[in-house]
């Protein structure tokens, strides 16, 4: 039951963990996503309707990518080029993507999509290691989205904070009228963050359809997107600690569903509620105490 349970973790904890690296980046530069949960819908909508079409799980992950980068582009062109409020136009976006992924899902497939599964990417053992008592199966006998996704932390950990890119993407977030007249571009900048947060938030919206549920259902985000908020403010905007609050999540997730699967008498609502209460937890214990970057959240004008 234990390596059922962390091998669930880490599944649960992935699509979370790539959104969140994205919310990293952006908020890095001084903009709050609050779209990511309508990219992430539309990237698994898309990934699975290219992937049911065409037969192929990488063109599904392209399509994933294209959508969430899409409306990205749009939250970029809103919040940076037009100074829009910037929680206002990511709940707009939410919206949106909600309703269009809604409508072309029964277009194409009906109320219920029962004809909507594709096949998903299978387990890629890595040898030895998937053989470790308990840990194995858990950490090394998995998809290759939940390896890109554990591998892209460190990455990102070194660029954000040991690169000159790194640094002018946090002076962005810090002092944008500073960075502006050093020549360093903040609107590039932010659109840069934006948009390669939309290719991480497409990986794991596709990892929804591709690699977890086999199968597209109406709203299947399901919070995911603000979750991953809330885990940005819990790492306190490093990398690694929005590695480890996300598998904080994802083990409340897994949590959820083994509970459930005890047959108690608690209504299963509850269980369901579980990770979101987390969430409100965390944002009460945590919000006040992490340092955000000084702009985050504040239209600028180029003068």
């Amino acid at each position: 039951m234990l390596e059922a349970f962390l091998a669930s973790t880490v599944a649960m904890a992935t699509p979370i963990l790539y959104a969140a690296l994205g919310e990293l980046l952006v908020e890095q530069s001084g903009v709050i996503n609050i779209g990511i949960e309508g990219a992430m819908l539309a990237g698994a909508f898309f990934a699975l309707a290219a992937a049911y079409f065409s037969g192929s799980l990488a063109l599904g992950l392209l399509a994933g990518i294209a959508a969430a980068v899409a409306l990205n582009a749009l939250l970029a062109l809103l919040v940076v080029n037009l100074a829009v409020n910037q929680v206002v136009a990511g709940t707009a976006l939410d919206i949106l993507a909600l309703g269009l992924t809604g409508v072309f899902y029964r277009q194409m497939f009906g109320v219920t999509g029962s004809a909507f599964v594709v096949r998903q990417f299978d387990a890629m053992a890595l040898g030895p290691l998937a053989r470790i008592p308990v840990i194995g199966r858990a950490f090394f006998d998995q998809n290759v989205l939940v390896y890109v996704a554990f591998a892209m932390v460190p990455i990102l950990a070194l660029v954000i904070s040991r690169t000159r890119y790194g640094l002018r993407l946090r002076a962005a977030g810090e002092r944008p009228e500073a960075a502006d007249a050093l020549g360093l571009g903040v609107y590039r900048l932010r659109w840069e963050a934006l948009l390669f947060a939309g290719v991480l938030t497409g990986l794991g919206g596709a990892f929804l359809t591709l690699a977890y549920a086999g199968t597209f259902v109406e709203g299947m985000s399901a919070g995911r997107g603000f979750v991953a908020l809330a885990v940005v403010i819990l790492g306190r905007w490093k990398a690694w600690g929005c590695a480890a609050a996300s598998v904080l999540f994802g083990a409340a997730m897994a949590l959820q569903f083994g509970l459930q699967a005890l047959g108690t008498a608690v209504p299963y609502q509850v269980f369901l509620a579980l990770p979101y209460a987390l969430t409100l937890v965390v944002l009460a214990g945590f919000g006040g105490q992490a340092a955000a970057p000084s702009a985050l959240g504040e239209p600028y004008v180029r003068p």
